[in-house]
């Protein structure tokens, strides 16, 4: 049977032998009670690695931001945010349907990247009782659809002054923030420590099959609590879950810098060829972004398909493709030879 390689998201990676071990192995009780013994020592652990008071294991990313927004919000709030930013592009209008929010949204450059200055403008004046009332300024860390860039913590430092001048709270969706420290040598608590809350993956680059840890402080932390548990999010005996996702945390973090090796390396090749376009200046991380010049990009997915490659989509005409642990430097050479085949 013909190998698949598969570059749609570091989200289908699957956990190890050793990951499997760490969960087969974990104590559990019942998480909804608090008893779950190895939900509370990931959770300790993460909030330790973020620099927070308090953690909370939830299922999935987007019910990490949501939960953030919604603790740090009314109905009829806004949140400054970036037009592509995940919470905008990927999350089904939740910010709207689940907590009665709408979303401002700034123009950033290449790299997903706005400035204080360019939301002090954004920010609703107090005495405008007609207006929505700004409440939260997001960023995610790194940028899922500008490519996997990193946002320098000297701008999110500024932007963080500015909300404080404005008494705005301060989310981070940092699904990725661990590729953003292998690469750039900034700590997890030192991205975080400029954030009211934050939403950090364990299913993605770091290889657990499922779940999501949000910080914050110990109040915050307790009516995220209350939100889980009213939006389904509560489980039982989640340690086995849990216990893939401290493996994860302590074993998988530095590894990341081998798959950013390769995204470099996939981008390199695809330069190398006239009929793709492609910026290598923002493979920053483990994301390649690129356009086919003579296939359409949905043709092209598909024909990429047929040969074993599969593909994902970014912005209209971008293909995306994402390195992790379960493709290797001889996988990333073959993707490459198919898509010039294709091209």
């Amino acid at each position: 049977m013909k190998k698949v390689i598969d570059l749609r998201s570091d989200t289908v990676t699957k956990p190890s032998e050793e990951m499997r071990k760490a969960m087969c192995a974990a104590e559990v009780g019942d998480d909804v009670y608090k008893e779950d013994p190895t939900v509370n020592l990931l959770e300790e652990y993460a909030a330790e690695l973020l620099g927070k008071e308090a953690a909370l294991y939830v299922p999935s990313g987007v019910m990490g931001n949501q939960i953030c927004l919604n603790v740090l919000t009314s109905p009829g709030d806004e949140v400054i945010c970036e037009k592509d930013s995940h919470i905008f592009q990927y999350e089904s209008g939740s910010p709207a349907a689940l907590s009665g929010l709408q979303l401002s949204l700034v123009e950033g450059d290449k790299r997903g990247i706005f400035t204080a200055d360019q939301i002090e403008p954004l920010i609703r004046p107090e005495s405008a009782y007609y207006m929505a009332r700004t409440k939260v300024v997001e960023i995610e860390n790194t940028h899922n659809r500008a490519g996997g860039t990193i946002n320098p913590v000297e701008n999110i430092k500024a932007i963080s002054e500015l909300a404080r001048k404005y008494n705005l709270a301060m989310h981070l969706d940092g699904a990725r923030i661990w590729n953003a420290y292998v690469e750039t040598g900034v700590k997890p608590s030192e991205y975080a420590a400029y954030f009211n809350t934050v939403s950090v993956c364990l299913s993605k680059g770091l290889g657990a099959p499922v779940g999501s840890i949000i910080a914050g402080t110990k109040e915050m932390i307790k009516e995220a609590f209350r939100v889980r548990k009213a939006w389904g999010g509560g489980m039982r005996q989640v340690g086995i879950l849990a216990a893939a996702g401290l493996y994860a945390l302590k074993n998988n973090i530095e590894r990341l810098k081998e798959d950013h090796l390769k995204a470099k390396k996939f981008a390199e090749l695809l330069a190398e060829n006239k009929f793709i376009k492609i910026d290598t200046s923002l493979v920053e991380t483990n994301i390649v972004m690129f356009s086919p010049l003579r296939v359409p990009a949905d043709d092209f997915i598909l024909k990429c398909k047929e040969k074993g490659l599969l593909l994902g989509a970014g912005k209209v005409g971008v293909i995306r493709a994402v390195t992790h642990m379960d493709v290797d430097n001889e996988d990333i050479i073959e993707s490459a030879k198919i898509i010039e085949q294709i091209a």
